[in-house]
Parts: structure tokens; sequence; C-alpha cells
């Protein structure tokens, strides 16, 4: 808890994911046909707030290390944002079809 507790102090990325986490359960358990549906759904903008998790992580550690640009500190950081991208394309992915299944005429 206090993992979640110091980034959601510390990273406004990680506030605004919440707000939209508490958005988007409300919305997943409308439109969920299911269980599953609502878990790929929900579960899918979790997968973001863990790859925000990590990438806020990685960030603390090559910032302890030093403030000097380097290129390997900039790969870290550069995949850590990547993680999160994926994960928000996937979820983006997830919820498109769940519309689509949902909504198809």
């Amino acid at each position: 808890m206090k993992g979640y507790r110091r980034v959601f102090a510390e990273e406004a990325a990680f506030r605004f994911q919440v707000v939209v986490l508490l958005v988007l359960v409300p919305l997943a358990a409308w439109l969920a046909r299911d269980g599953l549906e609502f878990a790929v759904l929900a579960g899918s903008w979790l997968l973001v707030m863990a790859a925000e998790l990590a990438n806020s992580a990685i960030e603390a550690a090559i910032d302890r290390i030093g403030d000097e640009d380097h290129a390997l500190s900039a790969k870290a950081k550069d995949a850590g944002s990547a993680l999160v991208m994926t994960t928000m394309i996937i979820a983006g992915l997830a919820w498109a079809g769940v519309l689509f299944d949902r909504f198809q005429g």
C-alpha cells in the first residue's frame, strides 16, 4: 500500500489513471455482458496502471543514479514510457472489441 500511496502522491499520470479507472469500472459493469468481459475491460486498464507503477520505479531508480544525460538512462526511461503506451493500446483494443461486439448492427 505504501507504494500506491507514494506513487499516487508524486505522479500526476498515476492520479489521472486512477480517475480513469473510477470512470471505467462502472462503465465496464454496465457494458459487459458477463464476468469475462468485465474482467477484460477493467483488467486492461489495471494493466495500464501496473505499467505506470513500473515506469515510475524505473524513473526513480535512474534519477537516483544521477542527473547527467546518459544513453542508457534515456533508453530505460523510454522503454518504461513505451511499456505504458503499449498497455494503453492493449486497453484500447479490448474496449474497442467489446464495444464493437456490443453495438454492431
